[in-house]
């Protein structure tokens, strides 16, 4: 298993790591749907904490293989199984998503997790077999092995306070292994491959505020009483998300992944990043609950279930891509718009506000070129 060319032109994802994806769509679709189901029964806290807890499963799993596969991408027999093998393990997550927030029951959640980390091991073993990565391999197999077995004793501990605390810290060994194994050699990523498929999955999660977009229009076509704010969320919820997306892909991202500190920050941030899209399409349809008089939390916590997230996304995106490529004028403005969108409880309509925002941001960007796409237009 030879490593890719870091420089390789036009580089992007292959057929496999599309396939690869769709698994995902399944897995964060029941996550949102669960949380969803939480927050409507006034469930905050408890909603929230599952969802957190699984969606790190989800994004990490996925991230891991990511990178690999912008390093290690033969596209063999071999790694094709291992890789199909790995979506197996995701489906089996997606499975056990429900008991974990119903039950707090993450048997199945990890036993999914487990297989898909051990195809992991067999593909950086596969890896060691590279003599200039061979010391950095081994160590992403055994430090990646080594957690698995922590995580079968994870199980064992009573659901409570105790069971947080040792999965913030196991997800803090885990996410320890890259920082550790790099020092050795670092593995040779593809700046433009891995932004287009941190993009890409960007644009999975996007995907479901559209068909919580879609489910308000099917809900007002059944509920005659409430026709005119279900469609007009629908469109609130079209043009937010078509903002966050605008949003996302401002920024030239491949600037941001240079060294081994701004890479992992570009990786580790894109969790609050993702977690954040994938909750704005549960409050989407705790919005249209609340509409239709299907909820037990109020108006205002209602729209902060869908402001939140908004503002998490947005923040995100400012750190880990806009701030090194915006002038001062974008800098200001796109924390502020994070921090204006939650003033949206105050407004009679739901997320009629953050939709404004929204709106004006977009305008802000399109005026405001990135920095480092006319250094790029100046440069021969």
């Amino acid at each position: 298993m030879r490593p890719r060319d870091p420089n390789e032109p036009h580089r992007a994802a292959s057929p496999l790591e599309l396939f690869f994806d769709l698994v995902f769509v399944v897995a964060v679709s029941i996550a949102a749907v669960q949380l969803h189901h939480s927050l409507t029964e006034n469930h905050i806290v408890d909603g929230l904490v599952s969802y957190l807890l699984v969606f790190f499963a989800i994004w990490w799993a996925w991230m891991n293989f990511t990178w690999f596969a912008t390093s290690f991408d033969t596209d063999d027999w071999l790694y094709r199984v291992l890789t199909v093998l790995q979506m197996a393990g995701v489906l089996v997550l997606a499975a056990g998503i429900e008991s974990a927030f119903t039950d707090k029951n993450f048997l199945i959640v990890v036993l999914g997790y487990i297989v898909m980390r051990t195809a992991m091991v067999a593909q950086w073993l596969r890896a060691s077999g590279s003599p200039e990565h061979r010391k950095t391999a081994r160590t992403y197999a055994a430090g990646i092995a080594g957690v698995q077995v922590l995580w079968v004793l994870w199980l064992l501990i009573p659901n409570g306070a105790a069971q947080l605390v040792g999965f913030v810290v196991l997800a803090a060994a885990e996410m320890s292994i890259p920082m550790i194994a790099e020092r050795n050699g670092s593995t040779p990523w593809h700046p433009h491959h891995i932004t287009e498929r941190y993009g890409l999955f960007t644009l999975i999660l996007l995907g479901e505020s559209l068909l919580a977009s879609a489910n308000a229009i099917i809900e007002a076509l059944h509920d005659e009483t409430a026709l005119a704010p279900l469609i007009s969320i629908s469109i609130l919820t079209l043009v937010v998300t078509a903002g966050l997306w605008w949003i996302y892909f401002w920024p030239p991202h491949h600037t941001a992944i240079s060294g081994l500190g701004n890479t992992l920050k570009y990786g580790y941030m894109h969790y609050f990043i993702f977690a954040a899209a994938g909750a704005f399409s549960a409050g989407i349809e705790v919005e249209i609950d609340v509409l239709t008089e299907h909820s037990t939390l109020g108006d205002v916590a209602a729209s902060f279930t869908v402001t939140v997230p908004i503002a998490v996304f947005v923040l995100g995106v400012w750190i880990v891509a806009i701030r090194r490529n915006a002038d001062k004028v974008v800098n200001i403005v796109v924390p502020a718009a994070a921090v204006l969108v939650l003033l949206d409880p105050v407004v009679p309509i739901p997320i009629t506000l953050t939709a404004v925002v929204m709106v004006l941001l977009v305008a802000v960007l399109v005026v405001h070129k990135p920095l480092s796409t006319e250094h790029e237009k100046l440069t021969p």
